[in-house]
């Protein structure tokens, strides 16, 4: 049994990067252990930067709700003692991981949380998906899903959801017991071509 434990993050934020000045508008995090789900952590956060209404169409969170949100020194302080050393999952990562980095410097903080990414790994390991948008594959594979796809909490859970099955698949397909955030952390940089080949060779290595 695979006791390790990854903090599982999203964002929503008011645009696509932190280097346009774009910041966070929510945060959700699960800590997942055993295929579980054993604490959450989500809040708004008023960054001050304005959301545009495109972003509030897909979203669903308003101007008026962030004006209202804990500052989001506060929510990043929190978020980042909640997470502290934990390896890190993420849908499209690189997204998650540029807000995760840009929040936490304008607090001087930093995070040596490795992320691991389930849409890289999916297109590895799912390479028949239409595409490997978040929504797809929890359709594709009928995961759970609760609530309003795009709010941070329920991408969330379905990235949990998904990390669950990608690491069950893997160890199925493959025959290794320890499926862990290392390990995929390597599979997500190898090509489509590579992947058998490396994980039969970690399978024997076992």
């Amino acid at each position: 049994m695979n006791t390790e434990t990854v903090a599982v993050l999203d964002f929503e934020t008011t645009g696509l990067s932190p280097n346009d000045g774009d910041r966070a508008t929510e945060i959700a995090i699960t800590l997942l252990r055993n295929g579980q789900v054993i604490d959450r952590f989500q809040s708004l956060m008023n960054a001050g930067r304005r959301i545009p209404a495109e972003v509030t169409q897909i979203t669903g969170i308003t101007n008026a709700m962030i004006a209202a949100a804990p500052p989001v020194a506060k929510v990043m302080r929190d978020a980042c003692k909640f997470v502290g050393n934990t390896p890190v999952v993420a849908h499209n990562a690189s997204f998650d991981k540029k807000f995760w980095e840009a929040e936490l410097a304008y607090l001087s903080l930093s995070s040596a949380s490795e992320f691991a990414c389930t849409m890289l790994l999916s297109r590895r390991i799912y390479p028949n998906s239409p595409n490997h948008r978040l929504a797809t594959l929890v359709r594709l594979l009928g995961l759970p899903q609760s609530g309003r796809a795009h709010r941070a909490m329920v991408d969330a859970e379905m990235t949990s959801h998904l990390w669950c099955r990608i690491q069950q698949d893997v160890a199925k397909t493959y025959h290794i017991q320890a499926v862990n955030h290392a390990l995929l952390t390597r599979v997500q940089k190898v090509t489509r071509a590579q992947m058998p080949v490396f994980l039969k060779t970690c399978a024997c290595s076992a």
